[in-house]
C-alpha cells in the first residue's frame, strides 16, 4: 500500500468519525462577508469578518495554530488560539482538519508582529473534508501531463499561474465591448453542420442518430455568419469553439476558441485599420503598455504596422518568386534547385507548397506585428480576387512573434466564382487533399440570393492569451485541454 493510499484511508476515517460525532463534513453553504482578496485590504480591527477558502498550510505551536486559506485570487493567514475557541473545538480542529480541507472562519482582522495581515479566528467550520492530499508543497506539479490533466491541482499549487485565466476572461470582455461599441451584434451559429466549410482543415465527423446522417463539428462559423449578412445584419460576430482534426503542436489545438466577425460594406483595408486599432486597445488595457515583454524579448505594438505581400516576403527570405511558378511542378522544382525540402512536397498542391514554404522560411522570423497581404488564390478559396491581379486575393494575416493571430479578407461575393473555386477544391479533395473544402450547395444558394460587399475576420483566442501572458503552448491557456484517458489499472486509487 502506497503512502497516497494510506493518506486516503486516514482522511476517510476522519470523515467517518465526524459523521459519527454528528458533524457534517460537507456543509451546504457558508455566508462570507468578504472574499480573501478583499480581506487582504481590510484595516486592523475589522470584524466580525467571515472568510472561506482551502487550507494550504497548518502549523501548531501548542495553544496556538497558524495557517493559510486561499482561493485563486487571494490568500490570508488565520490564527486560532485555544483560549478563544475553547479546548474541545481546538482539539477537534487538530484531530480532524488536514491541509486541503475547505474552512469557514469568523473573527477580526489583525496584523502580526511580522507584519502579516491575519484573521484572528473566534469560530470555524469544516466546510468540505478532502480525501486526497495536495501535491508536496515545495515542488508542486512539475509533470506537464499531470498539470494539464489535473488543472485544479496545478492552480491550487501555482496561484500566480492562474492569473492567465483571469487575463483570458478580461480579454473576452474587452473584445465584446469593443465590437459592440462599433455596432457589432453577437450571434450563434451551428456547431453541428452538414458540410465542413469555412476553412481548409480536416473535420471531425459524428453521427446524428435521429436523422441517421453524418454531421461535422464546425471548423469555422464563416459560411453561417455570411448568411447573417445576406439576411440584412450589418455587422455580426461570434465567440465559440471550433474543431479541426489536425496534428497537435504548441500552436495548434484540435478544439479551440475562435472569434469571427463580418462587416458589410468593408473591404480588407478597412478591416486592417480596424484590426490595428482593436489589438492596440487590447494590449494597452491588458498590458499597460504597447511594449509587451514576452519571455525575455520585447514585442512593440506601437507605430504603424507594416504591410508586406506574401510574394515579397518569400523573395526576401528565400529568393523564390512564386509568380514565376504558376504550377505545383514548377514551384516544386524551384525549391529542389535551392535545396529546400518541405513535408509531403511531392504530392502537395501549389497552394499548400506556398503555405509550407512561408511557414518554414518566413513566419518564424516575424516578431513585431506585421500584416501579410495578397495571398495567392490557391490559398484562399473564400476570399475575393484582387481587381488588378486575379491570381491573388484581398486577404491579410496579422502575424506576431511567429504566430498567425488574425486571418481576414474581403469576402468573395460572386456566386459563379465561388462555385468554380468549390469545384477546384472538390477536385483537390478527390485527389487526396483531406483539408480541401467540400462543395456546399446550400451556401451557394444563399450567395445566389445576393451578398453585399463584406469583410470577415477571425482571431484565435488561445493564441492571443498565450501572447499576453508569456506562454509558448496553447494548452497553458486552456483550463482543461483534451488528454488521452489514463488506463484504469494505472490510475491511483
Amino acid at each position: 500500500m502506497t503512502e497516497h493510499n494510506e493518506q486516503f484511508l486516514i482522511r476517510a476515517e476522519k470523515r467517518e468519525e465526524m459523521i459519527r460525532e454528528g458533524v457534517c463534513p460537507y456543509l451546504d453553504r457558508f455566508e462570507r462577508t468578504h472574499t480573501l482578496k478583499e480581506a487582504e485590504t481590510l484595516a486592523d480591527g475589522s470584524g466580525p469578518v467571515k472568510l472561506a477558502g482551502r487550507l494550504i498550510s497548518f502549523r501548531s505551536f501548542g495553544k496556538l495554530i497558524f495557517g493559510h486559506i486561499q482561493d485563486l485570487e487571494g490568500k490570508l493567514q488565520i490564527a486560532i488560539e485555544k483560549k478563544t475557541i475553547g479546548e474541545e473545538r481546538f482539539a477537534l480542529l487538530k484531530k480532524w482538519v488536514d491541509i486541503g480541507d475547505f474552512l469557514g472562519c469568523c473573527g477580526q482582522i489583525i496584523t502580526t508582529r511580522t507584519g502579516e495581515k491575519t484573521l484572528a479566528v473566534n469560530d470555524y467550520a469544516v466546510l468540505s473534508k478532502t480525501l486526497r492530499p495536495l501535491p508536496e508543497k515545495w515542488h508542486g506539479l512539475t509533470d506537464i501531463e499531470t498539470r494539464y490533466r489535473q488543472r485544479y491541482l496545478d492552480l491550487i499549487m501555482d496561484r500566480p499561474g492562474g492569473q492567465r485565466f483571469f487575463v483570458r476572461a478580461e480579454l473576452l470582455k474587452l473584445l465584446r465591448r469593443y465590437l459592440e461599441a462599433h455596432n457589432f451584434i453577437e450571434v450563434d451559429t451551428p456547431i453541428l453542420q452538414t458540410k465542413p466549410s469555412g476553412a481548409l482543415a480536416v473535420p471531425f465527423v459524428t453521427h446524428h442518430r435521429a436523422l441517421d446522417m453524418n454531421c461535422y463539428l464546425r471548423i469555422a462559423p464563416e459560411t453561417y455568419l455570411k448568411r447573417c449578412i445576406a439576411a440584412g445584419f450589418d455587422r455580426v460576430y461570434e465567440l465559440g469553439r471550433c474543431f479541426r482534426n489536425e496534428g497537435m503542436d504548441p500552436s495548434h489545438l484540435q478544439d479551440f476558441t475562435m472569434l469571427e466577425f463580418y462587416a458589410a460594406y468593408w473591404n480588407f483595408e478597412d478591416n486592417m485599420r480596424f484590426t490595428e486599432a482593436l489589438v492596440k486597445d487590447l494590449v494597452q488595457k491588458l498590458n499597460g503598455s504597447l511594449c509587451l515583454d514576452y519571455r525575455g524579448k520585447t514585442i512593440d505594438f506601437g507605430g504603424e504596422w507594416p504591410r508586406v505581400s506574401l510574394r515579397e516576403l518569400l523573395i526576401k527570405d528565400c529568393a523564390v518568386d512564386i509568380d514565376q511558378h504558376p504550377t505545383a511542378d514548377s514551384l516544386r522544382q524551384a525549391l529542389k534547385d535551392k535545396g529546400i525540402e518541405l513535408e509531403d512536397m511531392h504530392k502537395a498542391g501549389r497552394g499548400k507548397i506556398i503555405d509550407q514554404l512561408y511557414k518554414k522560411v518566413s513566419r518564424p522570423g516575424i516578431v513585431n506585428p506585421l500584416f501579410l497581404i495578397f495571398h495567392p488564390i490557391d490559398l484562399s478559396p473564400l476570399a475575393r480576387r484582387n481587381d488588378r491581379d486575379t491570381q491573388i486575393t484581398d486577404r491579410f494575416q496579422l502575424v506576431i512573434n511567429g504566430w498567425e493571430m488574425v486571418n481576414a479578407y474581403s469576402e468573395l461575393i460572386d456566386p459563379i466564382d465561388q462555385r468554380q473555386r468549390f469545384e477546384e477544391q472538390a477536385r483537390q479533395k478527390a485527389g487526396g487533399d483531406e483539408e480541401a473544402l467540400s462543395m456546399d450547395e446550400d451556401f451557394l444558394l444563399c450567395m445566389e440570393h445576393g451578398l453585399p460587399p463584406v469583410s470577415g475576420w477571425g482571431m484565435g483566442i488561445d493564441r492571443m492569451v498565450c501572447l499576453l501572458t508569456g506562454q509558448d503552448n496553447l494548452r497553458e491557456t486552456v483550463l482543461f485541454p483534451l488528454m488521452k484517458p489514463i488506463i484504469e489499472s494505472e490510475a491511483s486509487i
